[in-house]
């Protein structure tokens, strides 16, 4: 009986000990998971703000496509409006021309009609009446029409 008794105290050290131990060792476990949950807490945080950024520079990006259209309509507007002065201003020259050079060409059209008249007048015939402007402005040479022709190879 008393060898029993002797026994039980290291018994209760060598599970006090254990105790411990199994203490220690689920200490251990608990700050492992507590460490494994705030790596897992982290990695969530960053991709919620990896996703949040990725939205907001997917939105940024749409509004600048935008504002680029914006631009882009806007001097294209700017350019078609300029073509069509330029345009405008080219038929307005070419119509200024062509009525210049049409005048020129009746006016020397009807110099020539009155000198071929004047010279063809006999005196028994009809003949046209003459200011005294008009024989002033026949005196001295007359000028032959003068025609060019160009010819354009393309």
């Amino acid at each position: 009986m008393g060898s029993k008794c002797c026994k039980s105290e290291p018994d209760n050290d060598a599970l006090e000990k254990e105790r411990q131990k199994k203490l220690l060792l689920a200490k251990q476990r608990q700050r492992a998971r507590e460490k494994a949950a705030g790596e897992i807490q982290a990695w969530w945080r960053g991709t919620l703000v990896r996703r949040t950024l990725l939205a907001a520079a997917l939105r940024a990006w749409m509004i600048q496509d935008w504002w680029r259209t914006v631009l882009w309509r806007q001097v294209y507007k700017r350019r078609q409006i300029s073509l069509k002065i330029y345009v405008i201003q080219e038929q307005a020259v070419v119509k200024l021309q062509s009525w210049v050079r049409m005048w020129q060409c009746h006016q020397r059209y009807c110099q020539v009609c009155n000198a071929v008249c004047i010279l063809q007048a006999p005196k028994s015939c009809f003949t046209f009446q003459t200011s005294d402007v008009s024989q002033a402005q026949y005196e001295g040479t007359f000028n032959q029409p003068e025609f060019h022709i160009e010819i354009l190879s393309i």
